[in-house]
């Protein structure tokens, strides 16, 4: 197995690996066309997120400027919009479903470097999926940690950090995250 096909089965693989670079390389091409997108051109802006997101619904919107590892691992429901400076490392894999709002300064994180500080002296990561459900509303500054899931119709308040998996249908906010109400 290739470390790129690692990657893709979510097993340590090295990150200096060539073809994961290339892979990386093919982004920041893809990514730097998107960040200099103007507003006002929405085909244009359309096109370059689906050159650097080919799964995102035709109907996506995100707002320049916007950073990721790859592109291709992430997939982005129809309705759904990402606000300026959207940081999502996503060579674990991002599902966000349809009608979801992610706010402004928002990161999904699915890096998770080895805990050992030996291991971590090496070149090598695993990538630990993140899931966000239909009709979710991330405030701005929220950080979105390795392997999480949100649940469907969750909103997360503002500047929080989600450390473990939400349920459906409840406010989060806080560091780390907690349940502070159930969704009327």
């Amino acid at each position: 197995m290739t470390e790129y096909e690692k990657m893709l089965h979510n097993l340590p693989y090295d990150y200096t690996d060539k073809e994961v670079q290339a892979n990386i390389l093919r982004a920041y091409y893809a990514m730097r066309d998107l960040n200099q997108c103007g507003a006002w051109d929405m085909d244009e802006l359309h096109r370059c997120i689906h050159a650097l997101i080919p799964d995102a619904h035709p109907s996506v919107i995100i707002c320049p400027p916007f950073h990721c590892d790859h592109g291709n691992r992430i997939s982005i429901g129809e309705g759904s919009m990402v606000n300026f400076n959207g940081v999502f490392l996503d060579g674990g894999g991002i599902t966000i479903g349809a009608h979801t709002l992610i706010g402004p300064n928002c990161q999904l994180l699915t890096p998770d470097h080895p805990h050992d500080y030996l291991e971590r002296r090496r070149t090598i990561e695993t990538g630990k999926p993140i899931c966000i459900g239909d009709d979710c509303w991330l405030g701005g500054g929220v950080t979105v940690c390795p392997g999480v899931t949100i649940g469907n119709r969750v909103i997360v308040g503002a500047g929080s950090v989600v450390t473990h998996d939400i349920p459906d249908d409840v406010v989060v906010a806080g560091n780390p995250a907690k349940i502070i109400k159930k969704n009327e």
